[in-house]
């Protein structure tokens, strides 16, 4: 076997800890880690001695290691290079230089290190260094990823070993299984290739993936360990527990900016997002992304829907045909005259108390009961189709845009409706740090019923069946990037918008025919934006940026 040996993986390296025979080169190895990069040492067995030539350098990463024996690993008939419509999807390697770039994204999309895209297009077809993909094949979009190294042919291991690195999947994914379609595609792979294990590497708390890790055949190597260098990114494993780690996605992306240009943070309330950030004699308090600079004024504006679209259509902005919800015979003759129409709380936010296109009387008073649940005040809108669009805008400039999509489910010609959004919604609360799952209520049962569904319709296999008529995330809305092809009249607009309500952050919904098109109507502007949502945009920069411009670091 080779001996001192490290894998550059594209986000850093892989170093074989038993091709070490001398620990201080193993130390001295660890030491050379490239800026912005992460280094790992796997396969150590001895960490009190790692540790102990530089204490202040290097940490144990609290991860276990699993090992799944491909000697016994069943045989799988597809030897080649690609496996397809297995639930869905097809499980390939890397074809062009685009593949390269989503996996990136999706790195990215799940707050990993990201790696160069020339690289990974480097090792396309190479069998040491492997990169799978898998690929919705409806839509074809890459939505998860894996890689894989076969020790025999990087360093002549002669155990004729394999590990499985970097397994992500797209957050917004519906399709079920993405992550075990890749891991035994994978395995099948290095099966063929005559190893005879795969191991992987998972943080110690992750039970949900150890459960699908034990599913497939791996068992635990309680005598491996790993090490890593204390950097910025492996903050959070060596630190230990924060006095605001009960912060959420939307403060916490906020804080951490700007803790990394030197900018005092002071918690006030964890839970309910409250912090105070202070540089040279200013301090400013913000509630996630909304900050003093925010004035009452302008957040009323934001607040009342009804009001919004008073303030947008006084700018000649489009919005729907409104009204405030009165006497029986007025909203009826609304419904009348607009078919179709949308009942929302005046004030409200995530969704709560909203019902899409009604069309009925009884459907319009149930609906108006309902929104007054939230709010005294009720407005009605013009339904209009399309697809909903967010639009982030920071110091009224657009920073991010996102088409939200209705929560949806993929029929497996076993299972109901009401498992199937179970599932599903496990699966968006594990991928939104518990932000987003999928009521089931009366809009669900009413949602399939417009499909000829009901909770307990066993769903046709490939059926695609949508389960909420509003895309919001906290109610199982996906999040889909469309920044880099948002049409210019649609900047425009939110740019307007954001100037004429007066709020220097905001997210504005629309309803659009296509991002890359021009035709739309402004149906909301919200105060408090998740920036978490927009990543990798650098939407918690320009945030830092706007309420301390002296910190700005970058273009």
């Amino acid at each position: 076997m080779k001996k001192n040996v490290s894998v550059f993986c594209g986000w850093g390296r892989a170093i074989m800890a038993h091709s070490f025979a001398d620990l201080s080169d193993l130390v001295a190895t660890l030491a050379e880690e490239g800026a912005g990069e992460r280094d790992i040492a796997a396969y150590v067995t001895k960490p009190h001695l790692v540790l102990s030539y530089a204490p202040q350098q290097l940490f144990l990463d609290p991860s276990d290691m699993m090992r799944l024996d491909l000697q016994t690993y069943p045989d799988n008939e597809e030897t080649g290079n690609e496996e397809t419509g297995i639930g869905g999807l097809k499980i390939r390697q890397v074809k062009d230089e685009a593949d390269a770039a989503a996996i990136n994204t999706l790195y990215l999309s799940r707050g990993m290190v990201p790696s160069d895209p020339g690289f990974i297009w480097h090792q396309a077809r190479s069998e040491a260094i492997i990169f799978l993909v898998a690929e919705d094949i409806v839509t074809e979009k890459v939505i998860g990823t894996v890689m894989g190294l076969n020790h025999s042919l990087l360093f002549d291991e002669p155990e004729r070993g394999a590990s499985l690195w970097c397994l992500a999947v797209d957050p917004a994914a519906t399709r079920p299984g993405v992550g075990e379609a890749l891991v035994r595609r994978l395995a099948s792979i290095l099966k063929v290739a005559k190893c005879c294990y795969l191991d992987l590497s998972v943080i110690h708390d992750n039970s949900q993936a150890k459960a699908l890790y034990s599913k497939i055949g791996f068992k635990p190597q309680p005598k491996y360990f790993s090490v890593k260098n204390k950097n910025a990114h492996n903050q959070a494993l060596f630190i230990g527990p924060e006095l605001d780690d009960s912060l959420n996605p939307y403060a916490k992306i906020i804080v951490d900016e700007a803790r990394t240009r030197g900018i005092t943070v002071n918690i006030l309330d964890a839970e309910e997002g409250y912090f105070e950030l202070s540089r040279g004699g200013k301090s400013i308090v913000c509630r996630e992304s909304l900050s003093e600079l925010t004035s009452a004024i302008a957040m009323s504006r934001c607040q009342d829907k009804f009001v919004t679209h008073r303030w947008l259509n006084r700018a000649n902005l489009k919005t729907p045909a409104f009204q405030l919800a009165s006497e029986p015979e007025k909203n009826i003759a609304f419904l009348q005259r607009h078919g179709s129409i949308v009942v929302k709380p005046a004030t409200g936010e995530q969704g709560k108390g909203i019902s899409v296109g009604v069309e009925e009387e009884d459907q319009l008073h149930a609906g108006i009961n309902k929104a007054q649940t939230y709010s005294e005040r009720v407005i009605l809108e013009s339904y209009h189709p399309g697809q909903d669009l967010r639009v982030v805008v920071i110091n009224y400039r657009v920073v991010a845009a996102a088409i939200r999509k209705p929560a949806t489910i993929i029929g497996d010609g076993t299972h109901d409706a009401r498992t199937l959004i179970e599932k599903q919604s496990r699966r968006r609360e594990a991928a939104t740090n518990k932000e987003s799952s999928i009521p089931i209520d009366q809009e669900t049962v009413q949602c399939l019923a417009k499909q000829n569904a009901t909770l307990d319709s066993i769903i046709p296999s490939g059926a695609v069946v949508t389960v909420r008529k509003t895309a919001n995330l906290h109610t199982g809305g996906t999040i889909h990037d469309v920044t880099d092809v948002l049409h210019p009249a649609l900047v425009e607009s939110s740019e307007k918008a954001a100037k004429q309500i007066g709020i220097p952050v905001v997210g504005l919904d629309f309803i659009i025919q296509a991002p890359d098109q021009p035709e739309h109507i402004i149906i909301e502007a919200n105060e408090r934006v998740g920036l978490a949502n927009h990543e990798p945009h650098p939407t918690a920069q320009r945030f830092v940026d706007l309420l301390f411009p002296l910190s700005v670091t970058g273009s």
